[in-house]
C-alpha cells in the first residue's frame, strides 16, 4: 500500500506541476508565449518583468496553488489506505519532488518551463507552515538586501533541509530520528533542484551581470 501511496503521490505531482502558471496566463491574457521573453524562464519574475503586476499575480496564485494541492491530494489518500500509519510528511515531499519536477519539465509544454521556487515554497505551507515562514524571512532579508531574487532564491532553498531537520529536532517529538534524516534528505531533494535550475543566474551573479529586480521592466519585442 506504501508503494501505491507513493506512485499516486509522484503521478499527481508530476500533472500538476507541469500546469505551468505563466505560460497560460500570458498566453490567455497576452497571446504570447512568455518563454519568447527576457530570460526565457515560465517563471513569476520574468512574467513580472514582461507582463506587469497582473499576469505575475495570476502567475503567482496558480504556481502556489498547483503545490499545496499536490501535497493535500497525496496527504489525504495517504491517511485513507493507510487508516493513519504513514508517514504523510514523506509523501507530501514526494509529491512535492515531483510537482517541482512537473514545473521545470512540464509535460504540456514540450518539457521547457520554469525554475520551481513557488512551487517548493507552496509545499510548506500544508507540509510545516513554520517552515514556510523561516523560509519566506530568509528569502525576504536576502532580496532586500542584495536585490537579487535569485540569490535570495538560492539561499532559501539551500536553507531548506536544515530548517526542516531543526524545527522537526527541537518541536516535533513525535518524529524519530531515522524519519527526520528521510525528512532531510527529501528536501534537501527538492532544494537541490531548485539550485540546479539556478545554474544560469549563480553564473551570471558571479560575472555581475544578473538583473535586479530594482531594473527597469523588460522591453518586449
Amino acid at each position: 500500500m506504501l508503494l501505491l501511496c507513493c506512485l499516486v503521490a509522484a503521478l499527481v505531482g508530476y500533472l500538476l506541476g507541469s500546469i505551468n502558471s505563466a505560460i497560460l496566463t500570458v498566453r490567455l491574457l497576452k497571446h504570447e508565449d512568455v518563454r519568447n521573453f527576457g530570460s526565457g524562464n515560465a517563471g513569476l519574475t520574468n512574467t513580472l518583468r514582461c507582463f506587469g503586476k497582473g499576469c505575475a499575480a495570476l502567475t503567482l496564485i496558480g504556481d502556489l496553488a498547483k503545490g499545496v494541492v499536490a501535497v493535500l491530494i497525496s496527504r489525504y489518500l495517504t491517511d485513507l489506505w493507510m487508516q493513519g500509519t504513514g508517514d504523510t510528511y514523506f509523501i507530501g515531499c514526494l509529491a512535492g519532488c515531483f510537482a517541482i519536477l512537473g514545473h521545470v519539465f512540464p509535460i504540456y509544454h514540450h518539457f521547457k518551463g520554469g525554475k520551481g521556487v513557488l512551487v517548493g515554497v507552496s509545499i510548506f505551507l500544508v507540509l510545516d507552515w513554520r517552515v514556510f515562514c523561516i523560509l519566506i524571512g530568509i528569502f525576504a532579508v536576502v532580496l532586500l538586501l542584495s536585490k537579487y531574487v535569485s540569490l535570495a532564491s538560492v539561499i532559501a532553498a539551500s536553507c531548506c533541509p536544515f530548517v526542516t531537520a531543526v524545527v522537526q529536532y527541537l518541536l516535533d517529538t513525535h518524529y524519530t530520528m531515522p524519519q527526520i534524516i528521510l525528512h532531510f534528505c527529501m528536501t534537501a531533494v527538492m532544494a537541490g533542484m531548485v539550485v540546479f535550475m539556478h545554474r544560469s543566474n549563480i553564473q551570471r551573479l558571479k560575472e555581475g551581470t544578473e538583473r535586479k529586480i530594482t531594473d527597469k521592466k523588460e522591453r518586449r519585442s
